[in-house]
């Protein structure tokens, strides 16, 4: 009878190989995905988050090769020769290139070095609340055929709630607004579940195109997507007379070709995101319209908690306690929330039935 040392095998299970920087591992470990439009944040067990990169991908068009994922690929968007494509695979929170999408989970799960010795991981993935059964699907295999075991799907806001730190497994209301890169969800939950949520396309992607085209339209310059981010998250503001800076941004003139430096102030910025934001707005009315009364008083004790990047984004949260009458916070953390939530969620993976 041969004699196994245990002190050998959980050696064995967990001795790092430094010279090839490689760990052998021998039970995978869970990890939770925010997949989303504009970033990517994925949550292993028991080390938080590991990654925090844009979705984005560099292709050759020729070979259809993989060039670049995440802030790589990032710096190449609109600077691209011909034969290279930047490209988003993500759209509206959902999945518009299907290949890509894969390719890029597959790149970021491999990066982790999550996968075990002898199993794959268990993935959670977050989704927004009112996609397609088919649209769901597509997020499934994208997760399933990156490497993972088992995935779950989880609805967005729900995750947020829990990741900004909500209690949402008491019977009380909690409302969350998550302002993302491609949608906004809003939601009202209470007993660990959503009571009423609404899932608008009308988030940071749509305010970056606001930007541009206004500038477009005022001063006939063209500009870039990034350009437009760094304007809103620089001197970008929601509520009027609450921001008062300028600065300087570069572009090409549409009359003369040539490259041209213009100044842009906060209270313009403010008029152009004017009609986006009241969206947003309008839509967190409908949800509290139709929240049971008692589950509203709550939300009045608690308020409303933002979270996604767009609750960096200034005056947001003074507009939205202008609009609704009711207190409104930002999340800690706003753009880790999701990542954080999947984290709290996997800890209790065996109480969440497999959709």
């Amino acid at each position: 009878m041969i004699k196994l040392d245990v002190r050998y095998i959980t050696e064995f299970t967990y001795k790092s190989f430094s010279e090839e920087g490689e760990t052998l591992v021998m039970f995978a470990k869970d990890i939770g995905i925010d997949l989303g439009t504009a970033n990517v944040l994925i949550h292993v067990k028991g080390k938080g988050i590991v990654l925090n990169e844009p979705s984005v991908v560099a292709l050759d068009r020729n070979t259809n090769k993989v060039l670049a994922v995440g802030e790589e690929a990032r710096q190449m968007l609109g600077r691209t020769p011909g034969n290279i494509v930047a490209i988003r695979p993500l759209k509206d929170g959902v999945i518009a290139d299907f290949d890509v999408t894969e390719a890029m989970l597959k790149h970021f799960i491999n990066k982790l070095n999550v996968k075990g010795f002898l199993s794959k991981p268990r993935i959670l993935i977050c989704c927004p609340t009112n996609i397609t059964s088919v649209e769901q699907k597509a997020i499934r295999e994208a997760a399933e055929k990156s490497g993972g075991k088992k995935v779950y799907l989880e609805e967005e806001p729900k995750v947020a709630a829990i990741g900004a730190g909500m209690d949402i497994f008491q019977p009380s209301g909690n409302m969350v607004v998550d302002i993302g890169g491609g949608t906004t969800d809003i939601a009202v939950l209470s007993m660990g579940d959503i009571v009423t949520s609404e899932s608008i396309k009308v988030a940071g992607d749509v305010f970056d195109n606001d930007i541009l085209q206004y500038i477009k339209k005022e001063y006939k310059l063209l500009i870039g997507e990034r350009t437009a981010e760094n304007i809103k998250i620089a001197v970008g503001t929601v509520f009027p007379d609450s921001r008062h800076e300028e600065m300087d941004i570069r572009g090409r003139d549409m009359v003369s070709g040539l490259p041209r430096t213009i100044m842009i102030k906060s209270d313009e910025i403010e008029h152009a995101l004017r009609e986006s934001v009241s969206v947003i707005v309008q839509s967190a009315k409908n949800v509290l319209e139709k929240t049971p009364p008692e589950l509203s008083a709550d939300i009045i004790d608690r308020g409303v908690i933002i979270t996604g990047g767009g609750a960096l984004l200034h005056g947001m949260d003074t507009l939205l306690m202008e609009e609704l009458k009711v207190p409104v916070f930002t999340a800690e953390r706003p753009m880790d929330c999701v990542a954080i939530g999947t984290g709290i969620m996997l800890d209790n993976i065996d109480k969440i039935s497999r959709r």
